[in-house]
């Protein structure tokens, strides 16, 4: 018990000296930089438009015949070895399938109408023209409305909650509030434009997509966010914690130092790693090498990425098999870590094939690709990690939580150390990365109940600081 003690007076005084440290880099001249700084083309700084218009995905004649040129002439591919499923990737046994359905049965129609069913706009933040979906609940003016900022990652879109959306927007009087939901595709992303110069990580990301919120009229809101998502959302409550007033996340991760090492100290005998982790949950975290290896295992595709992601969009841009393939390995790995053991990687279990193109769609229509898998070069450097603002702590309420085949699990006792205002952490018997788009009734249940619990908190210490929604 020393031992452990000792250990977690360590975590904490490292993480409170560097978050100290890193905390006296957020001067107003730095979250001000942040979001002041131009990405779009140079030159057009004094004309850019604040008007917001209404968009519609369009999926053109000309765009849909180069894409069915190109599946119907794909090279063939080289067989998987005998006895292998997705162990060593996408299994190509099941290409033909897939690029049938994609060119033959993927009714491009009645998708597009279908992607278009919610109402969609742009706006032009910081030099990009950013798309999003905003859905106002039907509702008589005197009831109170939340705003909610949900946010996608990689290899995900804005399809991923279109399940869920007629959820959450649904009123339900017992809940004492209705929801409206901002959902953006991530610059760079789908119908969002990508930054024409270096620099746009997760933390720039967070200030774009702060002031998307501020043009709407939204000084303060809450949170939502997953995979890329969450690593955006951990930044805004950051560097904006006087705006954000609820943060929900299914991908709750931080490297505080704190983190890693009590992570570590659990390590030490089975009394150390109940300190950690409920031991019911024990499992999902240790042993480390075991956890370690799966990780090294499934995230080749991040190392590329971070490192030479231009090189890899050449042929994702060129081919839509190839882009189906990198995505839906992406999409399998990251559902069940089972599925790498089925020749189909289990796509069929949890998804509708509809489902899954429509979310390739947002990567082949407008060729983004490239511009999205750069968001892991400019966020896993040196730039990224030097400004500490994950050693940072949060006071801002947050709720999380934790389905079964999720890529990582922390539990409370380290998530504590960056959100110190951790009101509620659920961990699921099931589901897996994707959790909008595999169980959506659940997963917005999920999310209504953290706003409840937001409220809650708020009512309890109203201040001057925060004036409750």
């Amino acid at each position: 018990m020393n031992t452990f003690v000792r250990i977690f007076v360590l975590s904490a005084y490292v993480t409170l000296v560097l978050g100290s440290t890193a905390k006296e880099l957020l001067t107003p001249e730095f979250i001000d930089g942040l979001s002041e700084k131009w990405w779009g083309p140079l030159g057009e700084e004094n004309n850019a438009s604040t008007c917001i218009t209404p968009f519609t995905i369009k999926f053109s004649k000309m765009m849909i015949t180069d894409l069915l040129h190109r599946i119907n002439n794909r090279r063939e591919v080289t067989p998987p070895l005998e006895g292998v499923a997705f162990q060593y990737g996408f299994n190509t046994d099941n290409l033909d399938y897939w690029m049938d359905f994609w060119a033959n049965h993927y009714n491009f129609t009645e998708r597009e109408a279908y992607l278009n069913k919610y109402p969609q706009f742009k706006t032009n933040i910081q030099g990009l023209d950013i798309h999003f979906i905003r859905v106002k609940p039907q509702v008589p003016k005197d009831v109170v409305v939340l705003p909610l900022l949900m946010l996608h990652g990689w290899p995900g879109s804005v399809r991923e909650f279109y399940e869920t959306i007629p959820l959450i927007t649904e009123y339900n009087v017992d809940n004492g509030f209705a929801v409206e939901v901002v959902v953006p595709s991530l610059p760079g992303y789908g119908f969002s434009d990508g930054a024409v110069r270096p620099g746009l990580g997760e933390i720039e990301m967070a200030a774009v997509l702060r002031n998307l919120m501020h043009r709407l009229g939204f000084e303060k809101f809450y949170v939502q966010g997953g995979d890329f998502g969450a690593l955006i959302a951990n930044n805004m409550v950051t560097l904006y914690p006087e705006e954000i007033l609820g943060y929900h996340t299914n991908f709750a991760v931080s490297l505080a130092p704190g983190v890693l090492i009590s992570y570590l100290s659990g390590s030490i005998n089975s009394l150390h790693q109940s300190l950690v982790v409920d031991p019911a949950l024990a499992e999902r975290m240790y042993p480390i090498l075991r956890v370690a290896l799966l990780l090294m295992e499934e995230s080749g595709y991040l190392h590329v990425q971070a490192t030479k992601p231009d090189t890899l969009g050449i042929a994702m841009s060129d081919s839509p098999m190839a882009l189906f393939a990198w995505l839906m390995q992406g999409v399998s790995g990251a559902s069940r870590r089972s599925y790498k053991s089925r020749v189909d990687g289990g796509l069929h279990d949890l998804y509708t094939p509809e489902a899954l193109i429509d979310n390739v769609m947002f990567y082949w229509t407008e060729n983004k690709f490239t511009t999205s898998a750069r968001l892991y070069a400019e966020t896993f450097n040196m730039r990224t990690f030097g400004t500490g603002l994950e050693s940072i702590p949060t006071p801002v309420p947050t709720c999380t939580v934790h389905a079964k085949d999720e890529i990582i699990y922390m539990s409370p006792a380290m998530l504590k150390y960056k959100f110190q205002n951790l009101l509620c952490s659920v961990p699921l018997d099931d589901y897996g990365h994707f959790f909008a788009l595999e169980a959506p009734e659940v997963f917005s249940k999920i999310v209504l109940n953290a706003l409840i619990e937001f409220r809650a908190y708020h009512a309890k210490n109203k201040n001057c600081n925060h004036t409750e929604l």
